[in-house]
């Protein structure tokens, strides 16, 4: 057998001669300084590469999260707002039952007091009719004893008329004077 060196560099004598591969133009050992090439600028701007693209991701985080607590903050703002509103709507309820209870008692209170002054009025009205009644009865009755009393003068003026004459006048008056 032979010795394997010796058939590689028999190969490598004989490739000296031959052509090798070629893609685009280019042979083997072109592709392989290329990807050296890549690879060495990868090392030495992959690092930076890293960081920049890595501080780019914070700062994008950095972002959302800052975004992400404004929108807490509004939403807590926004539940604070609802439950005061909230509260102002109870409370606006309660405010207006009060004030409906409040209205219902003064209402009450207004019927009662117009029933008891309707009471009152009517009571005052009923004593005044009395009190007219009773002062046209003593109007009537003082009327009619003014016209008995001018009847029964009329009465005894006309029988004194006819029944008395000078000489009995005469005689009553002396009687008076005598009494005196």
């Amino acid at each position: 057998m032979a010795n394997p060196l010796f058939i590689l560099s028999e190969a490598a004598a004989e490739g000296a001669a031959h052509a090798g591969p070629t893609a685009f133009g280019l042979n083997p050992s072109w592709y392989v300084a290329a990807a050296m090439t890549v690879l060495i600028l990868f090392a030495i701007f992959g690092a930076k590469a890293h960081r920049i693209i890595g501080s780019g991701l914070d700062s994008s985080i950095a972002e959302i999260r800052k975004q992400l607590d404004e929108a807490k903050a509004l939403r807590a703002e926004a539940e604070a707002l609802r439950k005061e509103y909230a509260d102002k709507i109870a409370s606006a309820e309660k405010d207006a039952e009060a004030m409906l209870a409040h209205a219902k008692v003064e209402a009450d209170s207004i019927i009662t007091r117009a029933e008891a002054d309707a009471v009152a009025v009517i009571a005052r009205r009923e004593k005044m009719a009395a009190d007219k009644i009773a002062a046209a009865e003593l109007a009537a009755i003082a009327d009619l004893r003014a016209r008995a009393a001018q009847a029964a003068s009329q009465a005894a003026q006309s029988l004194i008329a006819k029944n008395h004459s000078a000489s009995a006048d005469k005689a009553l008056v002396d009687q008076a004077i005598g009494s005196i």
